[in-house]
């Protein structure tokens, strides 16, 4: 058993202990205190072995099952230890037997606890990115470009408020679907790979949710999974989309993200995710980036508009512009946006380019890379930059 393992089996752990009585909070406390045993437990050296072993030192096979036991355990010790304790005697005499921890998957269950109506959506989607997305503190905080403590005291905040809330009362379907559509985003940062797994709760969601939307999100995560393999070249640099080897695309996920969204949009109760997997869809089905429709994309970008009113979905519609119209009328719909929007600068120094103005677009990478939210990106735009002035002084 590796660490990564007892990580992703971490919220159908904290969905056991509440299901079973424990408030959120201090489920999720005493699960962490599992695995802090687990690790600290484990031989060192390099033939250690199995993360889990017995008291007899035997490896173990379940490790849900294990960490359910062990998380329980600190969670009564806690429970004992408080001065609360007459108000659960009950749960304390009620511990259940070791054993096989229940196959069923309750991770879904914990989007929707942590996706509670009593929680804004920003809290609902920070709790579940720490809880059962398993990201830290700080990559939450970069992800709303907030600071580290300040995303640390909603994360709290919203982890009091769900604490006693009953474990079957439903949450909000919209919600969960943005905490899942974040969740995908962040398995593409190199630092957690969290998209398989966006995608496999997005299918369950939409077994179990019969609305378009859910549809249209699962749809779009195929249409941008089937990309991942061209997205980087072998040194690990970005590839945008219009140099991508489109031969490395996945043609039975994109085959299927197409057959999903024309189902959702059959349906006539359009959304926001339909609508970005309808442009996805339109840049899958182009044989070249020559080849690709983008004035149907222009349009898919002001239905877009219409349902977000989105400042990020403009940007991205001035791009569009800028293939369809021309670089010029992509730079005119980009004037009428705030340049404090991230990649602004970014998109600028694109249809510079794309204009000729080689000087501007070159000037406007470098700027660009200093705003860049990582180092893949940033590496990215000085390389452009730097392509850039090579071409202006030959």
């Amino acid at each position: 058993m590796d660490e990564a393992l007892l990580r992703s089996l971490t919220p159908g752990v904290i969905a056991v202990l509440v299901r079973r009585g424990a408030d959120f909070a201090a489920a999720e406390d005493a699960v962490q205190d599992a695995l802090v045993e687990a690790v600290r437990g484990r031989p060192s050296g390099p033939s250690a072995g199995p993360l889990l072993r017995s008291a007899g030192g035997d490896p173990v096979r379940d490790a849900k099952g294990w960490l359910v036991t062990v998380a329980w355990r600190k969670f009564l010790d806690a429970t004992r230890a408080d001065v609360a304790r007459r108000r659960r005697e009950d749960l304390v005499d009620a511990e259940p037997e070791p054993g096989r921890a229940p196959e069923a998957d309750d991770t879904l269950q914990l989007y929707f606890l942590c996706a509670h109506p009593s929680l804004t959506p920003a809290s609902a989607v920070a709790l579940t990115l720490r809880a059962v997305g398993g990201l830290t503190t700080r990559q939450i905080a970069q992800a709303y470009l907030v600071p580290e403590a300040t995303m640390a005291q909603r994360i709290s905040r919203a982890k009091r408020t769900v604490s006693g809330v009953r474990f079957d009362r439903p949450g909000d379907v919209a919600t969960v679907l943005r905490v899942l559509y974040l969740v995908f985003n962040e398995g593409y940062s190199g630092d957690v790979d969290l998209a398989a797994e966006a995608i496999r709760l997005t299918r369950q969601l939409s077994a179990r949710v019969d609305h378009p939307e859910v549809a249209g999100l699962l749809a779009l995560m195929l249409l941008h999974h089937a990309r991942r393999a061209a997205r980087t070249a072998p040194d690990g640099s970005l590839v945008p989309l219009g140099e991508q080897d489109r031969g490395r695309w996945d043609t039975e996920a994109i085959a299927e993200g197409v057959a999903i969204l024309q189902g959702a949009l059959a349906r006539d109760r359009l959304g926001e995710f339909q609508a970005q997997a309808a442009v996805a869809a339109l840049h899958a089905d182009a044989p070249t980036a020559e080849e690709t429709d983008w004035v149907q994309i222009v349009e898919w970008y002001d239905e877009l508009v219409g349902l977000t009113g989105s400042p990020v979905v403009r940007l991205n519609r001035a791009v569009a512009v800028g293939e369809a119209d021309g670089p010029r009328a992509g730079l005119a719909a980009l004037a009428e946006l705030d340049d404090s929007l991230p990649r602004h600068t970014a998109v600028a120094a694109y249809l510079h380019e794309r204009d000729g103005d080689l000087e501007t677009a070159a000037r406007l990478y470098a700027e660009a890379a200093h705003k860049a939210p990582d180092l893949a990106e940033r590496d990215h735009l000085t390389r452009r930059a730097a392509r850039l002035n090579t071409r202006r002084r030959h």
